[in-house]
């Protein structure tokens, strides 16, 4: 969640998130693509410090370091490809029988509460576990619900359904 939120402060519109569980190649790859306002090489260098941040009510960033440290733990690593006025791409890859690779964690959860403070953002999000997939694309949601905000109790409560069904489908 704290990368997505590094990319709504970077006033990015769209987010894609891409979680691809490669089981048979023993390959985990997180992506995160923004098209926030992008990082200038300088501070691209500097970002996986943990005392380097673009934040003004804390001076350490501990996200991107942290997520390179546990990514390097299990036999992986995080790359950031970035360019002023484009955007920013994280990507991290871990072994994914790895011991020390942390669980995903509750993804649903992190994108219901993504949603309700940030109903404007557009979140597609790409699960894929071998060869399946399972797509969320909050445009097309946005689209079906018209005029209705993305971010009331009883919209929020479907879409933690949906994706939670999504995720059960997948994992079969």
């Amino acid at each position: 969640m704290d990368i997505i939120q590094n990319s709504i402060r970077a006033k990015a519109e769209l987010v894609q998130l891409l979680i691809n569980e490669d089981i048979k190649n023993d390959r985990l790859l997180i992506e995160i693509t923004d098209d926030g306002c992008g990082m200038g090489q300088d501070l691209q260098q500097r970002v996986l410090d943990p005392f380097v941040t673009s934040r003004t009510t804390r001076k350490v960033g501990l996200g991107l370091s942290l997520f390179q440290q546990a990514a390097r733990q299990c036999e992986g690593d995080l790359k950031i490809k970035s360019a002023l006025g484009e955007g920013t791409v994280i990507t991290v890859n871990f072994k994914y029988s790895h011991i020390d690779r942390a669980p995903l964690g509750d993804i649903v959860g992190t994108i219901v509460t993504i949603l309700s403070v940030n109903p404007d953002l557009e979140l597609l999000y790409r699960h894929v576990i071998n060869d399946k997939e399972f797509v969320f694309d909050t445009r097309i949601i946005k689209d079906e619900l018209e005029d209705v905000q993305i971010n009331l109790p009883e919209i929020l409560s479907w879409l933690e359904g949906y994706l939670t069904e999504g995720l059960e489908d997948l994992r079969r």
